[in-house]
């Protein structure tokens, strides 16, 4: 009894400080040039006096929770975002400059074969560190708290991002886990580690990082490969001190009378789009469990590809204003901090298969004596 009151009261005094302060953790999910949808959200969240605490994202999610970090707000976000000409972000790679090549089907077979990319990424990679450097940020030592957890916390550093190290078969949480890398967390650069998150496979030249003491090379390419939604990263055992939600990207349901419309494979560049196009949707429609579903904030994509980077500013409008109308329907109506706590944190939630036994016992006793026709 004495325990159950303790775990009371503690969980009322963290729902009064989250009432006061209403800090949160945020984890953004990767999509491509669907960012624009993770940004209206939190623009809502950030006009409802949320206070991102820790930050994560994959690809898209890690550009949109790195800027985040380093001081950009929402709205200022959603103007870069606006402002970007997403085709100089798919620069070719020296493959496709050759006399007589170029930008043909040859040339991108080529830039795929020889630089296991169709596009450099080098643009990217200097607009970000721009865009960083105005922040007065270059490495992760420039985003460690000094007045919030602990320094020695695990998480002392404002954002982790996301990538997929290939070579060693490993995720990666940056600048967690750069010492797998070889480097110190501080020294790791930021738009480095936001390169590697968004090193589509086949469409932007993978990463390779060599570490200076040993000499070896590191693959790394898009977060998605591995983890593409990493809601339960800063998850730890007990009452939270603040919630985490999910910020996820999310495609129509397929209708079965609806057949998706079918990827014209006819070489090696058509393979490779629609093995992109195919991975994307299927983590956009991966099972979460119940526990994650109630943190999540899903912004429909209105069936804009994630690799459409001739996207129109009528379509970035669309999902901006998915991601606000989804925030603010979440927010009214599906979530409060008391309520996720005392369903998935205060002792042990019910399992999955407790969950499903549960719905179908009470559809048995509501359906059961009806007769089954033949």
């Amino acid at each position: 009894m004495l325990a159950s009151v303790d775990v009371e009261n503690d969980l009322a005094e963290r729902v009064r400080a989250w009432q006061r302060d209403k800090k949160v953790d945020i984890v953004c999910q990767g999509g491509g040039v669907l960012g624009i949808g993770l940004v209206g959200a939190l623009q809502v969240l950030d006009e409802q006096g949320f206070k991102p605490q820790n930050l994560a994202g994959t690809s898209a999610g890690a550009i949109v929770a790195t800027l985040l970090a380093a001081g950009y707000s929402a709205a200022e976000v959603k103007d870069i975002i606006f402002g970007m000409d997403f085709t100089r972000i798919t620069d070719p790679t020296p493959e496709e400059r050759l006399p007589l090549l170029g930008p043909t089907p040859a040339g991108q077979a080529l830039s795929v074969l020889l630089e296991h990319g169709l596009y450099a990424g080098d643009y990217f990679v200097e607009f970000m560190r721009k865009l960083l450097r105005d922040r007065g940020v270059r490495t992760f030592g420039d985003l460690i708290y000094d007045d919030g957890p602990d320094v020695q916390s695990r998480f002392r550093h404002k954002v982790q991002v996301i990538a997929s190290d290939v070579s060693q078969r490993q995720l990666l949480r940056l600048p967690l886990d750069a010492p797998k890398l070889g480097i110190d967390p501080d020294r790791f650069p930021v738009a480095e580690a936001v390169r590697m998150s968004m090193s589509i496979p086949f469409f932007f030249r993978p990463v390779e990082w060599k570490e200076a003491s040993s000499g070896t090379k590191h693959v790394v390419v898009d977060g998605g490969m591995l983890s593409n939604f990493p809601v339960w990263l800063f998850d730890e055992p007990g009452i939270p001190a603040w919630p985490t939600l999910g910020v996820k990207l999310v495609s129509p349901a397929p209708r079965d009378d609806i057949a998706p419309p079918p990827s014209v494979v006819k070489g090696l560049l058509d393979y490779a789009w629609a093995l992109v196009e195919t991975m994307e949707q299927f983590h956009d429609r991966l099972y979460l469990d119940t526990e994650s579903f109630s943190r999540t904030i899903g912004v429909p994509t209105a069936g804009i590809s994630s690799t459409n980077f001739k996207i129109t500013d009528v379509q970035k409008e669309q999902l901006f204003e998915n991601g606000r109308q989804t925030a603010e329907e979440f927010l009214a109506h599906d979530w409060t901090f008391e309520g996720y706590v005392a369903a998935f944190r205060v002792g042990k939630p019910a399992s999955r298969r407790q969950l499903i036994s549960e719905q179908m016992r009470l559809a048995a006793a509501q359906y059961g004596s009806v007769p089954v026709s033949t």
